[in-house]
Order: structure tokens, then C-alpha cells, then sequence
């Protein structure tokens, strides 16, 4: 993920992280992942090359249904989003289709994405594909 950050940093582009987070609440706490805001475990990896400010929190699987996230990318004249990221069977492919709803031509950057959910993944891969995502 460091060589992609890297690359496109240095070609220019907009490089933009996005953390999970968990909203406390009475149900969550039955959820079997939970992150909330303040904990290590909300803050970005260690050893990630981060290269902008621009941060942005999500607190469901897809990152566009953070309203500030869909602004700041609007104000930027962004077209096109890169998706890189931990879960490949996941909130990736879950962010991924949230950009193609909102209107962005998707690539998918499998050599920089991970996951534990290998059918989840091909699952969602070959939906991304019908729906016109570049993979790279």
C-alpha cells in the first residue's frame, strides 16, 4: 500500500485516508469488531506513509456515506478515486460501490488491497466489474 501512497504522491494526485470508526452505543458493543474514536486502534496504522491531512472518518463500511468526505472530493474537481485499502471483501469493495453510485469512475488497485474473506472478494470484484470498475 506504502509503494502506491508513494507513487501517486509523487505523480501529484490527491491521496486521502480514511478511518473506521465505531459509534458507542448499547448495541454496538454485541458487534465482534469495534473501534471507537480515541483508541489506538482508530488512529491510522503505524508505519503507513501518510502523506496529506486529508482524513476522513467513516463509521459504516462505505466510505462515501460520510457526507464531508463526498464534499471535500466535489470541491476538489475529483473524477476518478483509486481504492486501496485493508479489506478487500469489505469496506473496500463497500467504498467502491459508493463511488460508483455517487458518480466516480472507480480503479481498484488489487495489488494494494488485503482481506480474509477471499469469496466475499470475488464476489464483490466481479460486481464492481459489471458495474465499469478499472482494476489495476
Amino acid at each position: 500500500m506504502n509503494d502506491v501512497i508513494d507513487a501517486r504522491s509523487g505523480a501529484g494526485c490527491m491521496v486521502v485516508y480514511v478511518r473506521n470508526v465505531t459509534k458507542r452505543s448499547l448495541i454496538k458493543r454485541l458487534v465482534l469488531f469495534k473501534v471507537y474514536e480515541g483508541t489506538p486502534e482508530s488512529e491510522l496504522v503505524e508505519g503507513l506513509h501518510v502523506v496529506s491531512d486529508h482524513v476522513f472518518v467513516k463509521y459504516v463500511g462505505d466510505a462515501f456515506s460520510n457526507p464531508e468526505l463526498r464534499v471535500f472530493l466535489k470541491q476538489n474537481g475529483v473524477e476518478s478515486v483509486e481504492i486501496v485499502g485493508v479489506d478487500g471483501g469489505g469496506c473496500v469493495v463497500l467504498t467502491a460501490l459508493g463511488a460508483i453510485e455517487n458518480g466516480y469512475h472507480v480503479v481498484v488497485n488489487e495489488r494494494a488491497i488485503g482481506t480474509t474473506f477471499e469469496r466475499s472478494k470475488a464476489k464483490y470484484f466481479k460486481k464492481l466489474r459489471k458495474l465499469g470498475a478499472e482494476f489495476i
